[in-house]
């Protein structure tokens, strides 16, 4: 808790800065606070960090969303700094303009809870957030997933997010049924993948014996994009940018081949009336036996009715699976990464408070209790001396899922123009679903989003 302690002093002196008539002079390090005042100046610090009271923003990321878990976590919080933290909860239907109205109205949140293709692609990158960099040492460097934490940082070295959970998004059957159709001759049950052949194969075994749809292409709108993303990429190894993040590439023939083949296909349907929750919705009520948007929270709590892990509203069996590709190996997985940003209101106490807060749930022996509310995992092995390479080791499901994180693919949400992308990926969706030509059509959407991207 040394760097907790040192956040704390230079917030107090922050405060006390400000109490005092704004004073620009810098105030002295703590290293050179005199050894003999160094109990008043600590009583100093809780004094002042008690009359601190910062917001954070969370957009509905595991138990993050849940008013009785974050009471516990903040009430922790407040009672070791004497911060007091207000909460507001997002969703993904209209978080996003909530915080753009805010933005401009000035009146943003001093934290947010959310991922890179926000906090640095989009926030970040308009200048809305503070640069954080400083609060990750060497030692952060070394244990913090090194993909996770290049995906928070801008092209300039600018570091806009700590990251403190992630995931693999990927697909799920109702392994109850793939059984009963024989399906499951398809399925590599110990690493669970397929290849692609195999996929139709079940699809359509699945298909035959149930007389019904068996999977939804949902595109209403972005929600749960990223598995209709995966999907499209990964059946016959399509990219959806390049590596360097610069501009759009699903017009790539091969992206061409997988639309064509999931609209020509009797089990799947191009749905344009639902999005990525209402398909794990039919999916968990039986309406489907497929779902493409799929993860760990989902696997541990389906259509979060607390009716059982792993289970259908039918008591049926879920299996997760990494996406098809076609030899079954080299599936790339959507990542999700979750983390806090600070945003810049121009008050420097309420920016140091809001960093004590990162490092308290993102870098301490508390980070434990932080992961688990949200239900993901870490994105570092260890901190500040507390392991959590084992943090999930009592929970069968959860180190069950730890089977796909090597196949987490490229973080490429963080390219220029990605909310218009998105926006035009689910209309490209529709487009194909309605029977347009969809080499036609990918290559117009596809072109719309690189335009938006300045290419």
């Amino acid at each position: 808790m040394k760097k907790l302690l040192a956040l704390l002093l230079v917030g107090a002196m922050s405060l006390s800065m400000v109490a005092c008539g704004g004073a620009k002079e810098e105030a002295p390090a703590a290293t050179d606070t005199p050894a003999a005042t160094e109990e008043a100046v600590v009583e100093e610090t809780a004094d002042a960090a008690a009359a601190t009271e910062i917001t954070l923003w969370t957009y509905p990321i595991g138990n993050w969303g849940d008013q009785a878990t974050l009471d516990a976590l903040l009430a922790d919080f407040e009672a070791s700094t004497g911060i007091k933290v207000k909460v507001d909860f997002l969703t993904y239907a209209d978080g996003d303009d909530k915080v753009n109205a805010a933005l401009e109205a000035g009146t943003a949140p001093d934290l947010i809870m959310e991922g890179p293709e926000r906090l640095v692609a989009n926030w970040g990158a308009k200048g809305k957030m503070v640069d954080i960099s400083d609060l990750i040492d060497d030692t952060d460097k070394a244990e913090l997933n090194p993909a996770a934490l290049a995906a928070c940082y801008d092209a300039s070295g600018a570091c806009y997010e700590y990251p403190l959970v992630m995931t693999a998004h990927c697909m799920a059957i109702n392994k109850t049924v793939f059984e009963a159709a024989g399906a499951m001759q398809y399925v590599d049950e110990a690493t669970h993948t397929w290849t692609t052949e195999d996929f139709l194969a079940a699809m359509e075994a699945v298909n035959a014996h149930t007389g019904a749809q068996v999977g939804a292409v949902y595109c209403v709108g972005q929600g749960g994009d990223q598995g209709t993303r995966a999907l499209v990429n990964n059946l016959y190894g399509g990219t959806f940018t390049d590596a360097e993040h610069t501009k759009y590439t699903w017009d790539d023939p091969k992206n061409v081949q997988a639309l064509e083949k999931l609209y020509e296909m009797e089990s799947v349907a191009f749905d344009a009336g639902i999005a990525g929750g209402d398909e794990i919705a039919l999916f968990y009520n039986g309406t489907l036996n497929v779902a493409f948007c799929w993860n760990i929270a989902q696997q541990l709590n389906p259509n979060s009715a607390n009716t059982g892990a792993a289970k259908t509203a039918t008591g049926d069996d879920i299996m997760f699976m990494a996406f098809p590709s076609e030899n079954g190996t080299d599936t790339k997985l959507q990542g999700g990464i979750w983390g806090f940003g600070v945003f810049d209101n121009g008050d420097a106490a309420k920016v140091d408070a809001a960093k004590t807060f990162i490092k308290y749930m993102c870098d301490s022996e508390k980070t434990v209790d932080a992961v688990k509310a949200a239900n993901y995992f870490a994105v570092r092995s260890a901190a500040e001396g507390t392991d959590l390479s084992t943090i999930w080791a009592d929970n069968e499901i959860m180190a069950e899922y730890n089977v796909l994180m090597p196949y987490l693919g490229d973080y490429y949400q963080v390219t220029t123009g990605w909310a218009e992308a998105r926006t035009q990926w689910w209309n490209m969706l529709q487009q194909v679903g309605a029977g347009n030509d969809v080499a036609t059509v990918v290559a117009e959407y596809c072109g719309n989003a690189n335009a938006a991207a300045g290419n």
